[in-house]
């Protein structure tokens, strides 16, 4: 659970600015939408290794100039 404690001084709009910040960060969302159905093993490996590839080639084509 993300905790944001309100500094002196500091407005609520800012504190949620913050907390906005480090719940995208931490990439929550992202967790539970991928723990809402089960992927096999198998899949989840499968899509690493479809995104690895993907970068790598990204990363040689722009890497090249």
């Amino acid at each position: 659970m993300l905790k944001i404690i309100l500094r002196e001084g500091e407005s609520i709009d800012r504190a949620l600015k913050r907390y906005k910040r480090k719940h995208r960060n931490v990439k929550q969302m992202e967790q539970i939408r991928e723990r809402k159905e089960y992927k096999k093993k198998s899949v989840r490996l499968r899509e690493e290794k479809k995104k690895a590839i993907y970068r790598n080639r990204y990363l040689e084509e722009n890497t090249k100039d």
